[in-house]
């Protein structure tokens, strides 16, 4: 394990019930630093959400239709759902964030 810096950030540590979140892309992860850089609060919701129920339909919370419904990793076939904050469903936004999750 490496030194610690000073200053240095402690990662939160997932419960053993919680989904880990992880960027499928380096556009993903643009998409994400932008969407915390702008509405950081309700983003903090969303990761609250996707790394405890990312799985439960609500209004904000859906499966994809059609080609957009699946996608393969590594061999995998995985459902994709999209999540929209609690800021962007109240205000309209176009902006959506599509995120991948699998039980730690």
């Amino acid at each position: 394990m490496a030194a610690a810096r000073k200053g240095e950030m402690v990662p939160r540590p997932p419960k053993k019930i919680e989904y880990e979140i992880r960027f499928a892309t380096a556009d993903a992860q643009k998409g994400w630093r932008d969407l915390v850089t702008t509405i950081r609060n309700p983003m903090t919701g969303t990761w609250d959400f996707l790394t405890r129920t990312p799985l439960s339909a609500t209004p904000t919370n859906y499966r994809l239709k059609g080609e957009f419904g699946v996608v393969e990793r590594g061999g995998t076939t995985h459902e994709r759902w999209q999540h929209k904050s609690n800021r962007e469903t109240r205000e309209g936004s176009g902006s959506r964030m599509r995120a991948m999750s699998r039980l730690v």
